[in-house]
């Protein structure tokens, strides 16, 4: 047997209520703390992270082949989509699903109120299914095989500006020459609390409709959306896809389109990594602490096993066997910690979120089995490499005062 490994075995045992025992559940405490709060601060984070680019990706796509052109406008430059990547995007890598939209700008005109709004058009072949999170009355639109739909769905917050309901009409005004308006029946309701992109003005509608007020014919559209199979990989996919596109038309992933929200994600991911540092420091330092306490309080010990004859190496390794079973219990502590709260919480939703300022109504907590065992490698690897710091003193240790120490 391991005698570094036997004496701390031993010395384990004899902590049963002294000071050595406070100094242990200390130490225990600490690693579980700052494990469980690890755990918490990078879940919650990639919770954040995936909620907010879902209702992105599920409202935009994943990539957007639209037009080159100069104009700032929300309308799109009209473009043939009976091309090969429309019609047949699944021999395309990495592509799951294609779908055309388009854009035009109008008013909502009611008896109270004027409001500015852009009219979403999706036709046939839209997704409706990875939108359905987002609706929170009513249907869906019901797209007839010719002609248009007369239906609309507007975002909760232009819907209690203009006071409409499921079952009301509005008459959208659209910008043009000469100046049109149709009538359209409030059919659903959505919310994605994104309202400085898409609640605040944007409704859906066929895209018929649009097609009849601009003129264009049947294969004519403002875009395509793209979604991807694996979301990690939209920039080479993107890339990927550009190469075969004709050259007056432009790829351009979501997440360049949206940039200032992907940058605040990507800002959320640089503060979670501090607070990852400051809890390892936390952790090591009072590692390094009670190490120190555990090889003062054993210094007679110390003095003895060198007196028999034990080195230096035999005397550090009893001391890390007894820093690294702390470190285990701790880990045990700190996940049972961590994955306990956020089992809570995604169960029962009990920490409420203002959304209007954080786009979600309540904490999300985003399942990354991976991030959580690389918390916990990383947490036993540096805190146990830690450990070899404070064991140092060993070497400097004189077994004969350390037999007389008191």
């Amino acid at each position: 047997m391991n005698l570094s490994y036997f004496i701390s075995k031993r010395i384990s045992k004899q902590t049963g209520g002294g000071f050595s025992s406070t100094i242990h559940k200390i130490a225990v405490a600490s690693i579980g703390i700052g494990l469980g709060a690890a755990i918490v601060s990078f879940l919650i984070m990639r919770g954040f992270q995936d909620t907010v680019k879902n209702k992105i990706y599920s409202f935009s796509g994943h990539m957007l082949i639209t037009k080159f052109t100069m104009n700032n406008s929300m309308e799109e430059t009209p473009m043939d989509i009976n091309i090969d990547l429309f019609r047949n995007y699944s021999v395309y890598p990495g592509v799951r699903h294609a779908q055309e939209f388009a854009h035009k700008a109008g008013l909502i005109k009611t008896d109270d109120e004027v409001l500015g709004v852009v009219l979403k058009g999706i036709g046939k072949s839209y997704d409706s299914t990875v939108f359905q999170d987002n609706m929170v009355a009513g249907r869906f639109l019901h797209l007839p095989d010719s002609g248009y739909a007369n239906e609309v769905m507007l975002s909760s917050v232009i819907a209690r500006k203009i006071r409409a309901e499921v079952g009301d009409q509005v008459i959208v005004h659209f910008f043009q020459n000469p100046p049109r308006f149709r009538r359209l029946n409030v059919v659903g309701i959505y919310e994605t609390n994104l309202s400085e992109y898409f609640d605040g003005k944007i409704i859906i509608g066929d895209i018929r409709l649009i097609a009849r007020l601009n003129e264009w014919a049947d294969s004519v559209a403002g875009g395509i959306e793209l979604f991807a199979y694996d979301v990690n990989r939209i920039e080479d996919i993107a890339l990927s896809i550009g190469e075969t596109i004709d050259f007056d038309q432009n790829v351009q992933p979501v997440s360049d389109k949206y940039i200032q929200v992907f940058e605040w994600l990507h800002l959320l991911s640089r503060q979670v990594n501090i607070l990852l540092g400051v809890i390892l420091t936390v952790v090591c330092v009072n590692m390094i602490s009670v190490i120190l306490i555990l090889v003062m309080e054993r210094t007679q010990m110390i003095g003895m096993l060198k007196a028999l004859g034990a080195t230096n190496r035999v005397i550090r390794n009893v001391f890390v066997y007894n820093g690294v079973n702390l470190v285990v219990k701790g880990l045990l502590l700190g996940n049972l910690i961590g994955l306990g709260f956020c089992f809570l919480q995604d169960r029962f939703k009990w920490i409420k979120l203002n959304p209007q300022d954080y786009y979600m109504s309540f904490v999300p907590i985003s399942w990354h089995w991976e991030m959580v065992l690389v918390l916990n490698l990383l947490t036993f690897a540096i805190v146990t490499i830690v450990l070899l710091l404070p064991t140092a003193i060993i070497a400097s240790i004189n077994p004969i005062k350390a037999i007389r120490f008191d």
